[in-house]
């Protein structure tokens, strides 16, 4: 069954707070649904189902139902790390056509900024110590940092890829984020910057890596039937594909990512092609996982992903395929080390025109989302959306 058309994104909100010491994980949880439900002109009555991830404090989906008063007929609790987010958009466009629910929320919030983590130096052995790759994995300690750094060098050795090359990723997040008042970091930056910043893993330095944020963001998806009702403008859900990568048994190749298979699954859903695309938002926990999922989705060829990037060819009103003009997780927000959900959210702001002017693009009609979860270095999710004006 295509779910093309069968659901809206009818509301989206993103915690304006970057650092929120003094809030419990469910009071951000509840303040961001009530941000996306107003936005989309509903109220908490109004929703049947409700999605969330491993973010979630307590019983999961229940806990959080029970503290915001959710009456609910569906519930998701899905986990692929950053990408979660983006599942849960076709996971609830799905269940809506199965008749199963009409307005479902999907949350995420996060505190790893007051909790003080740096950057890149979390521990890639997840899942606890019952995980089956504990025993090969956790006596190396490899951090995040260390796996995305691997991943680079070998897309270097492999297709000639360069620091500079990668620099320029992080320069056109910096160019979107200026204009973003509740960006984390919103200073300007050049390719020498980023390539003199300190080295963190080799090859990536640390403007090669993401920012560590409290807060997080809340979606609505509804039905046609609900979004027709809506004074507010929705956003079609026109394509979805989900997929996960691993480590094959062993037979490990770090210049790809799961977008090889999510991908042309939302494209084929949505029945679209690339140059259809007016804007990507692309998970960026580091600026090579930028550059293998634009190869990956077959926004260029695989190994020219270095030359797509540069020249500022993602920056909006300069390249041809502007990408989070909102500053992304470079530069903006990257809520619990997970950022799926803040790429919808500007997807979604962009076709509404609600874009800072400054980078909104012109007659933005249809939009892609991706996001990644895991690691590219070992173990992944990958999940892509495709969305359309109403």
């Amino acid at each position: 069954m295509s779910i093309k058309g069968k659901a809206f994104i009818a509301g989206v909100f993103e915690h304006p707070g970057r650092e929120l010491p003094d809030k419990s994980l469910a009071q951000i949880h509840a303040e961001l649904a009530k941000g996306a439900l107003e936005d989309a002109g509903l109220t908490k009555d109004d929703v049947d189902a409700y999605f969330c991830a491993g973010d979630v404090p307590g019983l999961g989906a229940i806990s959080i139902a029970d503290y915001m008063g959710l009456q609910l007929s569906y519930t998701d609790t899905t986990e692929t790390g950053g990408s979660s987010y983006i599942c849960h958009i076709g996971h609830a466009a799905a269940a809506i056509a199965a008749g199963k629910c009409k307005v479902a929320l999907v949350t995420l919030a996060g505190k790893p900024r007051s909790e003080k983590m740096k950057v890149g130096t979390g521990s890639r052995a997840m899942g606890g110590t019952d995980a089956p790759e504990i025993g090969f994995e956790a006596p190396f300690w490899p951090s995040t940092a260390n796996m995305y750094g691997m991943a680079a060098m070998r897309h270097m050795h492999e297709y000639g890829t360069t620091s500079e090359q990668l620099a320029w990723i992080k320069v056109a997040a910096s160019q979107h984020a200026q204009y973003n008042e509740h960006a984390l970091l919103r200073n300007v930056v050049t390719v020498e910057d980023v390539v003199n910043s300190p080295m963190i893993s080799d090859p990536l330095h640390r403007l090669d890596c993401c920012v560590i944020t409290d807060g997080g963001g809340a979606m609505v998806i509804v039905s046609p039937e609900i979004a027709k009702d809506l004074k507010r403008h929705s956003v079609k859900v026109l394509g979805h594909g989900e997929s996960p990568k691993h480590v094959g048994g062993g037979r490990v190749d770090l210049t790809y990512t799961g977008a090889v298979w999510s991908g042309p699954r939302a494209f084929e859903e949505a029945g679209v092609k690339h140059a259809d695309i007016d804007y990507a938002s692309i998970y960026d926990s580091f600026t090579i996982t930028v550059l293998e999922t634009l190869e990956d989705l077959g926004f260029c060829e695989k190994g020219q992903g270095g030359k797509f990037v540069s020249d500022g060819n993602l920056i909006s009103g300069v390249g041809k395929l502007p990408f989070n003009t909102d500053g992304g997780g470079l530069c903006n927000n990257h809520p619990a080390n997970r950022g799926g959900i803040t790429k919808v959210i500007e997807a979604v702001r962009q076709l509404r025109g609600e874009a800072h002017p400054k980078v909104q693009v012109p007659n933005c009609e249809i939009a892609l989302a991706h996001g990644t979860g895991g690691s590219i270095g070992t173990r992944m999710g990958s999940a892509t959306v495709i969305l359309g004006r109403e």
